[in-house]
């Protein structure tokens, strides 16, 4: 059967789009405006088209007859952390992606953002959403989702939009609860040991708990650390020092009982990276692009449950259009 196919909008360094891999998309085309992010992309995957621009010039017209259109469109006018500007915030790329549905017209729609979306403050925005998509003939709506449900080692809650054409819609079941997560120090023994710290072992005792929510931030944040002062204080219970981030794991000299920091690594095993996921840029780069990802596992399960939607529909097998891949 052919491929299901996906245009993805916002794809950062490829946390979203590994997932749909796994989930048996195929990749049409991946947009982001951030250089090192498409930098990574192509690195990981040579073979896939990547545009590196906003996604405010793309005409989704080019792509008619995706599958699926998916994305991760800018958090900050959404974030309890920011000023919560909502359609009001510059960086609000909603409208964009709306409108990209429409010209592109897939099957389906995933689009997912921070928390702070599902609070109250939002319930209208919410509905204004689904309002447009449901002028273009999709039926959707919104699901919290933590990533600790899907065997990942944080809480990470994700605003999930989905949303479909009425026969798949029909169809569609939202992915539940799989995997429990592994503590931090059960993810990160073997890393925190690999250069022969002796008290690595006795640390991944310590650090017996799930991490709180990575944060990756903007280019105006400074270095790379692990997030604001009560976000340090639950990494710190963890004996992780969440000051900042460590180019290399501690060594035999590092002290015993000692409280280490956490290498980009680990930051990308934490978010659900594999290991052979390089990320291009300096530090500040790659961890901004590790923290501001989605996490594969989480994207994979709702990737799944998408294509279990579309795999009832009455056509005989889906679409394949990577030809537009080369079409640009």
């Amino acid at each position: 059967m052919p491929e299901l196919t996906v245009l993805e909008l916002c794809s950062g360094a490829g946390g979203q789009a590994l997932g749909l891999e796994q989930a048996g998309f195929a990749h049409v085309a991946a947009i982001d405006n951030d250089f090192d992010a498409c930098t990574t992309l192509r690195r990981n995957r040579p073979g896939w088209k990547v545009l590196h621009e906003g996604v405010e010039a793309l005409d989704g017209r080019e792509f008619r007859g995706v599958d699926l259109v998916a994305g991760g469109v800018p958090c900050p006018p959404f974030s309890i952390a920011g000023k919560q500007l909502g359609k009001d915030d510059e960086r609000d790329l909603f409208p964009d992606a709306i409108r990209i549905v429409d010209q592109a017209r897939p099957t389906a729609v995933m689009i997912e953002n921070v928390r702070g979306l599902m609070t109250n403050k939002f319930k209208t925005y919410r509905a204004n959403v689904l309002n447009r998509l449901a002028e273009f003939g999709y039926f959707g709506d919104w699901r919290l989702l933590n990533a600790c449900d899907f065997g990942v080692p944080q809480l990470r809650p994700r605003s999930i939009l989905v949303a479909m054409r009425r026969e798949a819609w029909e169809a569609f079941s939202w992915p539940t609860v799989k995997t429990e997560a592994p503590t931090v120090g059960e993810v990160l023994l073997d890393l925190m040991a690999a250069r022969g710290w002796t008290g690595a072992k006795e640390w991944a005792k310590d650090a017996n708990d799930i991490a709180p929510t990575l944060v990756g931030g903007s280019k105006k944040h400074g270095g790379p650390d692990l997030g604001p002062t009560r976000a340090r204080e639950k990494w710190r219970s963890l004996r992780v020092d969440g000051l900042g981030v460590a180019d290399l794991a501690p060594d035999e000299e590092f002290a015993l009982n000692g409280t280490p920091r956490l290498t980009p690594r680990m930051l990308a095993r934490i978010q659900g990276f594999p290991d052979d996921w390089l990320f291009s840029g300096r530090k500040t780069a790659a961890c901004r692009q590790i923290g501001n990802a989605f996490p594969p596992p989480v994207a994979r399960v709702a990737g799944e449950a998408i294509a279990s939607a579309l795999a009832t529909l009455s056509h005989a097998s889906p679409r394949r259009v990577r030809s537009l891949a080369l079409a640009r």
